[in-house]
């Protein structure tokens, strides 16, 4: 297998990392020194268990979020994938409380690959502004 399909392999891991909470493969797709970058800290949180971490700020907002690859396009160092993400805002986001609103939002991200195959940077386009339309915060 060479290095763009062993990185397309990695991703649908990944998907199942985050749709899961599964730490084992957080471990396993993730470097430990990745910083990954959300709203709910003014640090960045590092690794396998600070982008667990940030799937779990998700949840804490919509328990039922999922992320669901559609496309994606790779190469020996990168994987571009377009998510869907559906959830129900049943929690508390960003200050708004829960609505009740399903979501189905698009989401793209580039994800960076060490020559270990892990995990070294997430670049996320702007998917937030989808996620307020979808609870109603803005139209």
């Amino acid at each position: 297998m060479d290095i763009t399909e062993r990185n397309k392999n990695l991703m649908y891991e990944f998907e199942k990392m985050i749709n899961t909470a599964d730490e084992t493969l957080a471990e396993k797709l993730v470097a430990n020194d990745a910083p990954f970058y959300t709203p709910a800290s003014p640090e960045p949180l590092y690794g396998g268990k600070g982008y667990l971490s940030v799937v779990q700020w998700m949840r804490k907002g919509f328990s039922d979020v999922q992320w669901h690859i559609k496309d994606l396009a790779a190469d020996s160092d990168k994987v571009a994938v377009k998510w869907e993400l559906t959830g129900t805002h049943d929690g508390e986001f960003l200050s708004i409380p829960p609505t009740g609103n399903k979501i189905n939002v698009c989401v793209m991200n580039f994800y960076y690959y060490n020559k270990d195959g892990k995990i070294i940077n997430d670049v996320a386009a702007e998917g937030m502004i989808g996620i307020l339309r979808g609870i109603g915060a803005v139209k």
